[in-house]
Parts: structure tokens; C-alpha cells; sequence
């Protein structure tokens, strides 16, 4: 197969790509605009072709499950934690597949073809991690699937739950997660760091902490995550995700913090339509925006990137699998619409998401990596934001896997 007249992030021109078998077997400059004369090529009509969009930071376990048994009424991160508690006890084996299958077919049908879920394991049967598990060998074709470990009602605070991480871990999970701003005390919260990051250095598994995602000044467990990443040299494997308490820390403080953050190396994941819904829930005004320091993380180097955290659920009552929704949103959020920012902004939901999930070479548009790529309708990545864009196409181990008709409007004389 070959993909013509498709332009590329960063290079000017036209190319050619030419795919065989499962692999990208060469990527060849174009003189001029080509017919298509092949049925089995494609033609990007000089329109951007992209390695697939990634989904960094997702719950499948609780996808379509708003409003049952009740609805979020406050809209707080806590209350929701409470509807998921009262969900997770009707949950079944059946159940969890069947609405994880539905929201995957989603993320499909945008172009997204890695993901990381965050599955609760404080549950003592461990029915969600168990469900994920089979589901991650069955969608393999569609997704590559990564796995967190993520113990919901803490770690230190839940019964046995040092154990359940543990046992998760070997039952097949990828990623140890944790919540230590949701222990009891900061002394737990600690506690359950250095946890998870023994666990996760013995097993090899790559570590993602909802981590201090609260208005809460003084909550500062980010700093425990990013020194116990540096003096271990686990940087490039941990993520943060949330830290929207970054979003109250004092400018003073956080220069001392951005100093840590940079050596430790870690990633960062922002879910900013469900921070901006949830966080600033006790303020009057003014109000917060509830948002970690996207633009400032950016700036100052560090990796960063966009997730969708939730489809239907508890936390987020919206959601529809579209990554280029949280993007545009996220972008608006974070003051991050300057010239700059829009002519790379793929980047937050593409190679910075490639990079917390950890993917190497298994990604990217050069020669010799697999054949998953995306053909866009637009010509650039500012172009893709301003014109609300979509994936057309996409194409995984060489084979189209997704195509999008775009819907034509007519006009009367």
C-alpha cells in the first residue's frame, strides 16, 4: 500500500509513504501532486498523515456508568469517588468488558490506537483488573493496551491494600498507580509512594500516580513522586497525572518545585475538561480554573501531555472518545492558543503521549516502524484545531482499520 500526496509534521513537501506488510518501508519526497491509480493506495490529499493519536489517561472500568445508581449531583471529585463505590459493588465480569469494549470502539473511531486505562484494584475479588486483562488480548488488533494498577480508595488507607496492588501486578498489570493525596493522612500518602515505586522497580512495571488532584495548596506529594523518581533514575518511566494542586501553589514555591520536577524527569498527564469540571467546586470568587501548569511544564521542557480521564461516568457526565475535543479545549484552558503553541500543537496528544506511555520505537512516522498512522483532513496542525478536524483514516499493521466521511453541507442559491 501506498499513501500519496501526504504532508508530514515538521518537513515541507509533499511525500510518498509506502507500507509493506506491517512496517513503514520507505517515505519517498514527491515531486508534484500524484493521481491515484492504485484502489489499495490512499490519497491524503495534501493533508498531514500522523502516527495514531494516543489516549494517555482513561477509566475504562467505570466508562458508561453515569448516573448509576445516582448521579454526581455536587459535580466533586469526592461525591464521585462515593457514586463509584456504590456503582463498583453491582459491577460484574460481563458488565465491566461489555461497557470497556463499547467506550474502546470510541477512542477507535477517532484515530486513537494506544491506550492507558486506570483500573481500580480496591476490590478484593479484583473483578475490573481481571476483565481489563482479557479485554487487552482481545482488542489487540484495534488498540495496544496498557494497564494501571490503580487503587481507587487508596493504598495505605483500604484493607489489604499493599496486597491487592501486589497481587494485580502479577495478575498482568502494566503500570502501578496510586492516590496518595486521597489517604488519610500525609503520612500514608508518603507511605504509599515509596510503596508503589518498590513495586513498580521489582516488577518493571512503569508507574502513572493520580497525584495531587485537588485545590489544596498544601498538597505536595508531587514532590515526594519526583524525588523518589530521581534518586531511583525511574524518571522516564513515571508519570503524574493530574496535579492540579500545582494550579494554588504560590509562584515561589513552585520555582523550587520546577527546579525537582525538571531533574527527575517524569511525565506529566492533564485531563482539563475534567479538572475545569471538577476542581474549584468550593471556591466562590474568585474561582479557580482547576488545571495543572500545562503551558509552564511545557515551557520549562518537560513532557506533557492531554488525556480524556472519563467517557460517561461518575466524574464527567460528557465524553465521546474524541481526543481532538480535550485537545481544543485544553488548549483554551491552558492559554496555550499563541502562535506557537497551535503549529505544534499535535504534539499533546501524539509523540508527548508516545513518551509517557513509554512506546519507543513501536511509534512514529520513519522508516522501519510499524504501519499505524492516521490520515488527517488538514494540512497542519493549527488547521486541525481551527477547522474542529478529524481522523479520516487509519491505518494499523498495515491495514485500514477506520475511515470517516466527512459530511457534506449544501448551500441553496
Amino acid at each position: 500500500m501506498n499513501i500519496i500526496n501526504a504532508r508530514l509534521r515538521g518537513k515541507s513537501g509533499l511525500f510518498c509513504i509506502r507500507l509493506e506488510g506491517d512496517r513503514i518501508a520507505a517515505i519517498e519526497p514527491q515531486a508534484s501532486v500524484l493521481a491515484l491509480s492504485n484502489p489499495e493506495d490512499l490519497d491524503a490529499s495534501q493533508n498531514l498523515v500522523v502516527a495514531p493519536f494516543i489516549e494517555p489517561h482513561i477509566h475504562l472500568d467505570a466508562a458508561l456508568t453515569a448516573g448509576e445508581p445516582r448521579w454526581n449531583m455536587s459535580g466533586t471529585l469526592f461525591e464521585g469517588i462515593e457514586c463509584w463505590g456504590e456503582r463498583k459493588a453491582l459491577t460484574t465480569h460481563d458488565d465491566i468488558k461489555a461497557r470497556a469494549r463499547k467506550a474502546l470502539d470510541m477512542l477507535v473511531d477517532h484515530g486513537i490506537q494506544h491506550v492507558r486505562t486506570h483500573v481500580d484494584v480496591t476490590d478484593p475479588a479484583l473483578t475490573a483488573l481481571k476483565a481489563m486483562v482479557e479485554v487487552r488480548d482481545e482488542v489487540r488488533q484495534l488498540v495496544d493496551l496498557q494497564i494501571v494498577a490503580f487503587p481507587q480508595e487508596g493504598i495505605e488507607s483500604f484493607a489489604n491494600g499493599r496486597a491487592l496492588m501486589t497481587e494485580a501486578v502479577a495478575i498482568g498489570a502494566d503500570v502501578v498507580g496510586g492516590i496518595p493525596h486521597f489517604e488519610n493522612t500525609r503520612d500514608q500518602g508518603v507511605s504509599s509512594v515509596k510503596f508503589l515505586m518498590d513495586l513498580a522497580e521489582r516488577s518493571g512495571c512503569l508507574v502513572d500516580v493520580h497525584c495531587d488532584e485537588t485545590d489544596d495548596p498544601q498538597s505536595r506529594f508531587l514532590e515526594v513522586l519526583a524525588e523518589e523518581a530521581r534518586v531511583r533514575g525511574m524518571g522516564a518511566r513515571v508519570t503524574a497525572s493530574h496535579t492540579v494542586a500545582m494550579g494554588s501553589y504560590d509562584n515561589a514555591y513552585c520555582y523550587k518545585l520546577f527546579r525537582l520536577l525538571k531533574l527527575s524527569g517524569i511525565n506529566f498527564v492533564s485531563c482539563p475538561t475534567e479538572s475545569i469540571h471538577l476542581q474549584g467546586r468550593f471556591d466562590s470568587f474568585p474561582k479557580r480554573r482547576g488545571v495543572t501548569r500545562v503551558a509552564e511544564l511545557d515551557r520549562a521542557g518537560m513532557n506533557v501531555c492531554f488525556g480524556q480521564d472519563s467517557i460517561v461516568d461518575p466524574w464527567y457526565p460528557l465524553g465521546n472518545g474524541n481526543i481532538l475535543r480535550i485537545l481544543e479545549a485544553g488548549l483554551h484552558i491552558c492559554h496555550m492558543l499563541g502562535y506557537e503553541d497551535l503549529q505544534r500543537c499535535l504534539d499533546l496528544i501524539t509523540d508527548n503521549s508516545a513518551r509517557t506511555l513509554n512506546l519507543g520505537e513501536r511509534y512514529g512516522i520513519e522508516v522501519g516502524r510499524p504501519a499505524n498512522l492516521l490520515l488527517l483532513s488538514a494540512p497542519d496542525d493549527y488547521e486541525m484545531v481551527r477547522s474542529q478536524g478529524h481522523a479520516l483514516v487509519s491505518v494499523r499493521h498495515g491495514k485500514v482499520l477506520m475511515r470517516r466521511t466527512p459530511a457534506r453541507v449544501e448551500r441553496s442559491a
